[in-house]
């Protein structure tokens, strides 16, 4: 029997269930774990009449070691997904060398005193994992995901060098909220108001926090501001894809979310430095965050599209080339069949195919990947037959 254990049960954790649940072919039996244990109940109460998945159920805390060795012992999963924070990237990463199981997540590592991410402390753990025998896949979601996918595709089959990658990632929905964060909000809030950074010959260039703006006309949505912003797959990308001399990254915000989120800043809402209030410490990020709508309660009323993809410019034969591939997903699409908003479905749907591609074997090599480092065929294939075809063009506008 084929068994995955998912970590987490927030809103991509869910989507992924779903999905897993879709594919009990592959995912033979699942266990939920997680720190609120009746999350998962409800979840399996309303999945399991639906599937052939065997479900079971557990209370973790993700940040012990020990408890989660003792889970995986008593559950032996062939892979482990993390959906959990990714300020517990490590620990189920130790957790998973201590049982020799595979290991798949979604975004990168970053410490919960620092809002810095990076891929150090999970490379790190490169000659660990291959001395255990076992896969580590880092990045599984859209962006990092997907976009390694495109990256990796692009250069296999449309490039003999790719120069320029420009990933833009556009949500055209509205919920309808003043101020609400599509995900996480205390990561979400941490990336944004962060210094933006791309790479460019090799090296570096930081900017102010939303100091470059785009202005681009995204098909399915329209035309939209958008952010140069640091992201993690810049620095795996730069590394794994032959002939990069610029890569960036650009998010679309809108005024309100902008006008809202300088506001907090300004007050020190967004601070992730403890202050003492009525005489315990407390983080104003994470205070800030149980005010806010959860993002798993967005999807009912959010309408609109995303759009997320690559523009690539390299060359193919001596000439040149551009080449762009994308997805565009619905929102109300998305709620329709699992749900969640478009957000955490675009994330939760690569989560399962990632490790549905480690379950098979079909990504299957000791130590620790970034996600292009993969064959990316199966992984398109996947996109299609599971809820996120993909689009190409070969004449796109450029961002400037």
């Amino acid at each position: 029997m084929k068994k995955c254990m998912i970590i987490g049960c927030g809103g991509v954790a869910s989507v992924a269930i779903h999905k897993c649940c879709q594919n009990s072919d592959v995912f033979e039996g699942i266990m939920i774990a997680s720190r609120t244990k009746s999350k998962c109940d409800k979840l399996k109460e309303k999945l399991q009449p639906t599937t052939k998945t065997v479900i079971e159920t557990a209370q973790v805390n993700a940040d012990n070691v020990d408890e989660l060795v003792a889970l995986i012992n008593s559950y032996k999963p062939d892979v482990v997904l993390n959906l959990a924070l990714p300020y517990q990237d490590l620990t189920i990463m130790d957790a998973c060398l201590a049982t020799k199981t595979h290991y798949v997540d979604t975004a990168n590592y970053e410490p919960l005193d620092t809002a810095k991410f990076e891929y150090k402390w999970q490379w790190a753990y490169r000659e660990r994992f291959e001395k255990a025998g076992i896969t580590a896949l880092l990045g599984s979601g859209f962006d990092p995901g997907v976009t390694g996918v495109f990256s990796a595709y692009a250069i296999k089959h449309e490039f003999d060098e790719i120069n320029y990658i420009d990933i833009l990632d556009c949500n055209g929905g509205d919920h309808g909220y003043p101020f609400a964060t599509n995900f996480n909000p205390e990561i979400n809030i941490r990336e944004v108001s962060a210094k933006g950074s791309y790479i460019e010959n090799g090296k570096w260039v930081e900017t102010e926090p939303m100091e470059i703006k785009r202005v681009y006309d995204f098909e399915g949505v329209g035309k939209k501001d958008m952010y140069l912003l640091h992201h993690e797959e810049l620095e795996s990308l730069a590394l794994n894809i032959k002939g990069i001399k610029r890569i960036r990254f650009f998010m679309t915000f809108g005024q309100s979310y902008l006008t809202h989120l300088k506001c907090l800043e300004n007050v020190g809402m967004t601070s992730i430095e403890p202050i003492m209030y009525e005489g315990r410490p407390i983080v104003p990020l994470q205070f800030l965050k149980a005010v806010l709508p959860d993002p798993a309660s967005l999807g009912p009323r959010t309408v609109g599209k995303t759009n997320i993809g690559c523009i690539f410019r390299g060359k193919k034969d001596g000439k040149d080339k551009t080449y762009y591939l994308y997805n565009i997903c619905d929102h109300q699409q998305c709620y329709r069949e699992v749900g969640s908003q478009a957000i955490s479905y675009t994330t939760g749907v690569p989560a399962m195919i990632g490790a549905m591609m480690v379950l098979t074997g079909k990504w299957n090599r000791a130590g620790v990947y970034n996600i292009e480092e993969f064959d990316p065929d199966p992984f398109m294939d996947a996109l299609n037959k599971w809820g996120l075809p993909w689009q190409e063009s070969f004449n796109p506008n450029l961002v400037d």
